[in-house]
């Protein structure tokens, strides 16, 4: 019996922000404001598949069916207290040969400011990449230095983060925000 495999060919990256005063209906208006509502998402890991071409996300958003299978890597995060901060964020490092898979990181919480979540989740992304490479370098180091670092190896040709951040609404309204990186087959 042949195998059937799912190895997406085309990623792109998306946010959103929803509040409402149902936890689940306020997830649904940030699916929504990041225009990927009308997918069954699947929860996956972490790794960019090799040669997965990173698109536009208005051309992702165009190719999206209605009801279909959408796998993402998705950073969620919830708050019903009146002007706390909530984040969500995803990070990608991506190698410099297509041959090699690269990293895609989530992470979320409150009290961040979307600097330093988009800084956290790229870093992230970056150092996991970084020591499958076997890429040298002090983990006690600011990762702006790394970095530097990672580039200069030529191993790391690109990283990225995608970060959604609010405030809980003043009412006490669910505030969801989501990043999602979402792979298409």
């Amino acid at each position: 019996m042949p195998r059937i495999t799912l190895v997406p060919k085309q990623v792109f990256f998306t946010k959103g922000v929803g509040k409402h005063r149902n936890r689940l209906q306020s997830f649904e208006l940030a699916l929504r404001h990041a225009g990927i509502e009308k997918g069954n998402l699947v929860r996956v890991s972490s790794i960019l598949p090799p040669n997965c071409k990173i698109i536009p996300r208005s051309r992702g958003l165009e190719l999206l069916q209605a009801g279909e299978i959408t796998y993402v890597v998705l950073a969620e995060a919830s708050t019903d207290e009146p002007s706390r901060l909530v984040g969500a964020g995803i990070g990608l490092a991506q190698p410099a040969t297509g041959e090699q898979y690269g990293y895609i990181s989530e992470h979320h919480g409150f009290g961040i400011t979307e600097e330093k979540i988009g800084d956290f989740v790229e870093d992230m992304a970056a150092t996991m990449l970084a020591t499958t490479l076997g890429i040298e370098f002090n983990p006690e180091v600011a990762y702006d230095e790394r970095k530097e670092l990672y580039k200069m190896s030529g191993k790391i040709v690109r990283t990225r983060a995608t970060v959604q951040t609010a405030e809980g609404d003043k009412n006490g309204l669910w505030t969801t925000v989501i990043a999602a990186a979402v792979m298409l087959l």
